[in-house]
């Protein structure tokens, strides 16, 4: 299990570089992700939470877990119109969390194990959470989605509790 930066790192506020290819180190990354978002536990986990600054991505929202997508550059094509409100967190901030509406349904372009682009439709927890990867990707933290007020209230918090500085 790899250990989780914690908030203010300003590498959770910068936007990760595009994967070339898919290689055994891209792969062992994953592997190392995938046990790490187990651990939390988690339904998702994008590598800039880890540290590394590339555009890597895993997801698990199955009930039973064991079902999880590999995604490299992913990319939102299509989103739903109909939102979906969901108790977002991070371990980058733990204790803390907020409510968040996001699409629904998303369809996803991305990079597979492979190295085959593949498009893929996400619905409900999983389509929260591969929004949710993609935003750490791009160098924002759920948060963000929130109204300035809601924001500024959460991270007050955070610095009372001390959680972050």
């Amino acid at each position: 299990m790899l250990t989780t930066l914690p908030w203010p790192d300003k590498r959770l506020r910068t936007a990760a570089a595009p994967v070339d290819e898919i290689t055994d180190d891209i792969r062992a990354i994953w592997n190392d992700m995938i046990d790490t978002m187990e651990a939390m536990p988690g339904v998702g986990l994008a590598a800039p939470q880890i540290g590394v600054m590339l555009r890597l991505a895993v997801v698990d929202g199955s009930t039973k877990r064991g079902r999880v997508v590999r995604l490299a550059n992913p990319e939102v094509l299509h989103a739903s119109v109909e939102l979906r409100s969901h108790e977002e967190a991070s371990p980058n901030l733990p204790g803390l969390s907020a409510t968040i509406k996001r699409p629904r349904a998303v369809t996803v372009q991305f990079l597979d194990e492979t190295g085959v682009i593949t498009q893929r439709d996400f619905v409900g927890l999983e389509a929260t959470s591969v929004q949710h990867q993609i935003d750490h990707l791009n160098g924002r933290m759920y948060f963000d989605n929130l109204s300035k007020v809601k924001r500024d209230m959460l991270l007050r918090k955070a610095r009372k509790t001390g959680v972050t500085r």
